[in-house]
């Protein structure tokens, strides 16, 4: 695992040095509105003025960011040094009061120093990079104050099966075995500049109960036949500013949500 995490680590070093001058993430325009929460997720995030939250694999910190700009008090984490670097010095030019911690997210309740917060938040392509979701499932119960909200919207594992069209099924469902690939990355910066990449198919009995096994309970699970990302092939954009698969009509989902609760002592 430890060979897989430096492959990781190193492939998302090279990636952030690419997204910052991406149009996929626009910074010159994050930099005006500082504002890039998906409103799916505002929606079950609710009301974060005054809350403390924690954001799990938060990249260069463009949604941690935006949390701190609406009121909350953020820690965002990420195992890429880069990134990090890059969120710190991002927040100190915008004049926000985010903090940052560069770690693999399993030592997160140990770099944290047993800090716990009202919500733990994670989104987007996050959960396929961890091998085990047991121990994922622990680290947010560990960090979850008694009676905090844990929120994640996630691509839907049925999209990970599928080659780039959506015309074939080429990848199982749900596996323990890790896909080693070389690729690039999924904004329209790479030029052919591929990294090698370790990731998981976790189906979604592997996420519920990663959450379910560290006695989180879930309030609200939700599937969803759009994306606020172009980052498939075959997509067309809707009118409200999302993305569907061309000529499915619905049929395959795109996105899942769970919103779990630390039960009160």
């Amino acid at each position: 695992m430890e060979d897989y995490y430096k492959i990781n680590k190193e492939a998302w070093n090279a990636r952030t040095k690419n997204h910052l001058y991406s149009s996929f993430y626009d910074l010159d325009k994050f930099k005006r509105e500082v504002k890039s929460v998906p409103d799916l997720d505002l929606s079950l995030l609710g009301d974060v003025r005054g809350k403390s939250i924690l954001h799990l694999q938060c990249h260069f910190g463009m949604d941690t960011l935006s949390l701190s700009k609406m009121g909350a008090n953020v820690v965002g984490v990420d195992f890429s040094e880069e990134a990090i670097q890059t969120a710190k010095s991002l927040n100190e030019e915008l004049g926000l009061n985010a903090q940052f911690c560069c770690c693999n997210i399993y030592d997160a309740p140990a770099m944290l120093k047993g800090q716990k917060f009202d919500i733990v938040y994670t989104s987007y392509g996050v959960v396929n990079w961890l091998p085990d979701l047991i121990q994922w499932g622990q680290v947010i119960s560990q960090t979850l104050k008694d009676g905090g909200k844990f929120v994640i919207v996630e691509f839907h594992p049925i999209l990970w099966m599928f080659n780039e069209e959506f015309s074939q099924v080429r990848y199982a469902y749900s596996r323990k075995e890790p896909y080693i690939v070389e690729e690039s990355t999924y904004t329209d910066s790479e030029n052919d500049n591929r990294q090698k990449t370790a990731t998981w198919n976790h189906g979604l009995a592997v996420v519920l109960n990663g959450l379910l096994n560290n006695d989180l309970q879930i309030q609200s699970f939700g599937e969803y036949d759009y994306s606020p990302f172009n980052l498939f092939g075959n997509m067309i954009a809707e009118k409200n500013g999302t993305f569907k698969i061309a000529g499915k009509n619905g049929e395959i989902p795109m996105l899942f949500s769970v919103v779990a609760m630390k039960p009160p002592r």
